[in-house]
């Protein structure tokens, strides 16, 4: 399997086999968290930031 690369600090993302679609991954180089954007072939972008609402 082919491995993605992180869009932070350009290391290699390794995905399990289990990975899919939408998890969200750490780099382990530099520990951005990274959502998968696709399994085949290996892509990946940084997560979205969970903003709280404080119940608005």
């Amino acid at each position: 399997m082919a491995n993605a690369e992180c869009p932070e600090c350009a290391g290699e993302i390794k995905f399990k086999p289990n990975t899919e679609v939408g998890e969200i991954i750490s780099c382990a180089d530099c520990g951005t968290k990274l959502e998968v954007k696709s399994v085949n072939p290996p892509k990946v972008d940084k997560a979205p930031k969970v903003e709280e609402d404080w119940g608005e």
